[in-house]
């Protein structure tokens, strides 16, 4: 990550100093609401599915550079992790119209932090003020699990895409503020347990969001 943002910045600045191309740098503060669901199964039998949903907010830097005044080409990293609660369920082994009247049960916990989202965008002034943008989405996933059923899943990386409009109000001194509304959306992604449990595989599907967004920068 530090090597890609690195060479973008070291573009920008050549790729500017050689055209007139203006630099953008900014922070911004985003707010949203995710759902995702997941399946979990035991070889190819389900064992149970679930859907969850759920707010944050977070905030992140950015780096543009902007060719005449029109088209922007830009990366956008956040510094800090985006922490789930923890989950706690219980679990019975007990299975339907058994007659054993003393099932096993067992607690799973697992909690979940988003890491290194990274976006990667294009963006185009649709009038001097208004503007649209697209990009390509990368984050890790950290699963912090203790799970009774003797499973345990390892960490992922999850790549996406982003649609967005947006709302910029520039002043002389270079200065800007921008207002802007986001999609997101997810690839899937499959887990096999390496504990125990290692038939268990969970399937996490549909993960998407949408996002309020407000920045202030400084255009060189």
């Amino acid at each position: 990550m530090k090597k890609l943002l690195l060479t973008f910045v070291l573009s920008l600045f050549c790729i500017s100093s050689a055209s007139a191309v203006s630099v953008n740098v900014g922070v911004s503060g985003q707010a949203g609401i995710f759902a995702a669901s997941a399946t979990e199964k035991t070889g190819s039998t389900k064992k149970g599915n679930g859907s969850e949903h759920g707010s944050a907010g977070w905030g992140s830097v950015f780096l543009e550079g902007q060719f005449n005044d029109r088209i922007i080409v830009g990366i956008d990293y956040v510094p800090t992790a985006l922490e789930t609660d923890t989950t706690e369920t219980a679990k019975s082994d007990k299975e339907p119209g058994s007659k054993d009247d003393t099932p096993t049960t067992v607690t799973n916990k697992i909690q979940i932090d988003f890491e290194d989202l990274t976006t990667v965008y294009v963006g185009a002034m649709i009038t001097d003020s208004l503007y649209v943008k697209a990009g390509a989405m990368k984050v890790d996933v950290i699963t912090n699990e203790t799970l009774g059923t003797g499973a345990a899943y390892g960490n992922t990386e999850l790549d996406g895409t982003m649609f967005g409009i947006g709302y910029h109000v520039a002043n002389d001194n270079g200065a800007f503020f921008r207002f802007e509304g986001n999609y997101m959306s997810f690839d899937g992604a499959t887990q096999r347990s390496t504990g125990t449990d290692a038939d268990n595989t969970i399937e996490l599907k549909n993960l998407d969001g949408v996002s309020g967004k407000i920045s202030i920068g400084k255009s060189f």
